[in-house]
């Protein structure tokens, strides 16, 4: 995984290009595109600006970074979603080489100007429809568009220009595989790659029917979620009221975008937003613990696991990619917090770009997890392994409280693998009763990723 061409060259390094599709199945009345804008000065003609849209209004929600300066289009989209009550939203737009947070009140303007501009080729498009009184007032007020925005924190956007393009995007829209990935390639900043996925997946109540689901997200640090994470964007043609997709996005970005780590930052401006069309028909999936409702939260869960992973992948200045998988704990809040911290560790990041199997950091960061229940971890009962990817035996290091005779150079076999899992068994608890498991993706920290961090600025 190690970055063998700068970031922002817009040239997509070998080690990475098996993660980019060459194909794609997207969700049926959906358009894309991407364009070069010029959003960052030093941006000489690599796109820059990213448009979705549905050729329908959509139900839509979304989830938000916690953390306290949040930017400018996060509280714009936020607002949109909670004005029109996730319905009646048809687009999202995206640019990236300027954040627009930490930048007042024209902050806010400027992401409100995004939305519009984009309304307003829906409003004068040969294609659209004729619509009540009542809906065109709501359209008129609230605007139907999402807006994103990721890059150096601090400075406004060259609004000017954003503007002028807006129109130029809607015309270039289409469905094509291309445009999609341009689009996923316009919302990267420090990414070596661009991350898209696409899947078709059935129903129980309609056997018949194939859906389809896509997906892009961008990031490659300042990533450690708290709510949402990065810029992420997942698309359906399946028939998914506002209601069901709310809590159906909370379960699947618990297991997947909040369960990645790079460094331990959370962005001011870390979106992840889910639309939903309808266009392939079937029945409305109302409820999450129907039979549909379950099937589809197995769907979205794995697919986002997948998405969120390529950020890992991509992470700045990585050579691992790893999972700890955190088992037998009381509970499964238990396990995910032991997992995040862990992955969050210096300690055990440095260790493994170092190829050192120095398990008791992994047992320190185990130790001083912050607000775990009563008994959650008995340090007789735990147990650390790493876990081979090849199939291979694992390599026990700690069972049950005591430390086992290593084998360092098998040891340094498994670490020498780009990818690696630790396994942390909590033996069921202080009751000893404990089943639940948590996952966290995490990479490990490089002497690149210091010079990455060093100059992202210029």
């Amino acid at each position: 995984m190690n970055v063998d061409t700068p970031p922002h060259t817009g040239a997509i390094p070998d080690s990475k290009k098996k993660f980019v599709p060459t194909s794609g199945t997207y969700p049926r009345g959906f358009l894309a595109t991407g364009i070069y804008v010029g959003v960052k000065p030093t941006n000489k003609g690599i796109v820059d600006l990213a448009l979705l849209v549905s050729e329908k209004p959509c139900s839509a929600t979304a989830v938000f970074t916690k953390n306290k300066f949040q930017a400018a289009p996060v509280v714009v989209s936020r607002q949109v979603l909670e004005q029109r009550s996730g319905e009646g939203i048809r687009a999202i737009i995206i640019n990236s080489g300027c954040a627009n947070a930490v930048t007042g009140k024209g902050g806010l303007d400027d992401a409100s100007s995004m939305g519009r501009a984009v309304d307003a080729c829906f409003q004068s498009s040969p294609d659209s429809k004729p619509r009540s009184i009542e809906r065109q007032s709501l359209d008129v007020e609230i605007s139907s568009t999402l807006v994103m925005s990721t890059g150096v924190i601090g400075q406004r956007l060259p609004i000017s220009k954003i503007l002028s393009a807006i129109p130029i995007a809607h015309s270039a829209l289409s469905a094509t595989h291309d445009d999609w990935l341009l689009a996923a390639k316009a919302i990267c900043t420090t990414d070596t790659f661009p991350k898209l996925l696409s899947c078709t997946f059935t129903l129980p109540s309609s056997p018949d029917t194939t859906y389809r689901l896509a997906g892009m997200t961008k990031g490659a640090g300042m990533i450690h979620p708290n709510m949402a994470t990065l810029l992420g964007m997942l698309f359906t043609d399946a028939p998914i009221p506002a209601k069901t997709l709310q809590p159906l996005l909370t379960h699947a970005v618990d297991r997947s975008f909040n369960a990645i780590s790079v460094d331990g930052d959370t962005s001011t401006n870390d979106t992840l937003a889910f639309l939903a069309n309808g266009a392939a028909g079937g029945h409305p999936i109302t409820s999450l613990v129907s039979e549909d409702g379950k099937a589809l939260t197995q769907v979205v869960t794995a697919f986002t696991q997948q998405l969120s992973q390529l950020v890992i992948r991509d992470g700045e200045g990585a050579t691992k990619f790893v999972r700890v998988r955190v088992i037998d704990s009381s509970s499964f809040a238990d396990a995910q917090k032991i997992a995040s911290t862990i992955a969050r560790s210096p300690l055990v990041k440095t260790a493994l770009y170092g190829k050192d199997a120095n398990w008791g950091r992994i047992l320190c960061a185990v130790g001083y997890t912050d607000g775990l229940s009563p008994g959650a971890v008995v340090p007789e009962k735990t147990s650390v392994s790493f876990v081979p990817t090849d199939g291979s035996e694992a390599l026990k290091l700690l069972v049950r409280g005591e430390p086992e005779s290593v084998d360092e150079k098998r040891a340094a076999k498994i670490l020498d693998e780009e990818d690696l899992e630790i396994l942390v068994d909590l033996g069921g608890g202080e009751d000893g009763k404990g089943m639940e498991e948590a996952s966290y993706w995490f990479c490990d920290f490089s002497h690149e990723y210091v010079t990455i961090n060093g100059d992202y600025r210029t």
